[in-house]
């Protein structure tokens, strides 16, 4: 028995989420069941990040155990054909037997796409969030210097979210614009349920000029969740990798 480690992309359009469960099919199940049709054995990954519903993914990571014979990285050419034309693994591997990819040193990065432009553009519709005011990139960025750190992210956090500490250690956050394309990139260590959802609500509305970039520093420290901006929409929001430490 070896352990395999895969990176995931997909298109979460059609999904709700990465986690099985009754109410929907999700990426996870279209996985299992794949693996288990293709290498002729039972098989049950375990992902490194559980993405919400409607939420895509460059490079997610799963893990999954195996007796298979097929060679680790042959296992993706093997598979794929046989996924939905939305999910792909875009590279297999052996590892270690005792590795997990949610318990082990990590840091993920994760992209929001804005669509800034009077004017929705079509193909844009699945994959982004629309505003139509025009942004102020450079205040953006500027506020998101001020959510660097290690800090207690409760206003960051959605109210039903069940954890044992809010305090999260953010590692960058930019904001760059091409074109009606903005950009927010998030890094960090770890993140709370909605997190950077809340984080990009809050820097539009620092975009916006609802308030100068200075007042998210007022917005962490009052743990309150009312305090920041909204959760956009789980559309424009990918997944884009998962660095090992």
């Amino acid at each position: 028995m070896k352990r395999y480690r895969l990176r995931v992309a997909y298109d979460g359009s059609n999904y709700h989420g990465w986690q099985e469960q009754n109410n929907g099919i999700t990426i996870e199940q279209v996985l299992n069941e794949t693996l288990s049709k293709v290498l002729k054995e039972e098989i049950t990954v375990i992902g490194a990040s559980r993405t919400d519903a409607g939420v895509h993914a460059y490079g997610n990571v799963a893990v999954f155990d195996s007796e298979t014979r097929i060679p680790a990285e042959k296992i993706c050419y093997a598979v794929n054909p046989f996924l939905p034309a939305d999910i792909r693994i875009m590279k297999s591997e052996e590892v270690e037997d005792d590795f997990h990819p949610r318990f082990v040193d990590s840091r993920k990065t994760y992209e929001y796409h804005i669509h800034n432009s009077r004017i929705p553009f079509p193909t844009n519709r699945l994959y982004s969030h629309q505003v139509i005011v025009p942004l102020d990139v450079e205040a953006m960025q500027e506020a998101g210097k001020y959510m660097v750190g290690t800090h207690d992210f409760k206003c960051f956090c959605a109210a039903k979210a069940q954890v044992k500490t809010t305090v999260r250690t953010v590692n960058d956050v930019r904001v760059r614009k091409n074109g009606d394309e903005i950009i927010v990139e998030v890094q960090g260590e770890g993140f709370l349920y909605n997190m950077v959802r809340i984080i990009t609500g809050t820097l539009i509305k620092v975009g916006l000029h609802a308030y100068p970039p200075e007042h998210v520093k007022e917005i962490i420290a009052s743990k309150d969740r009312a305090q920041a901006g909204e959760t956009v929409p789980a559309k424009g929001l990918f997944l884009q990798q998962i660095e090992y430490l």
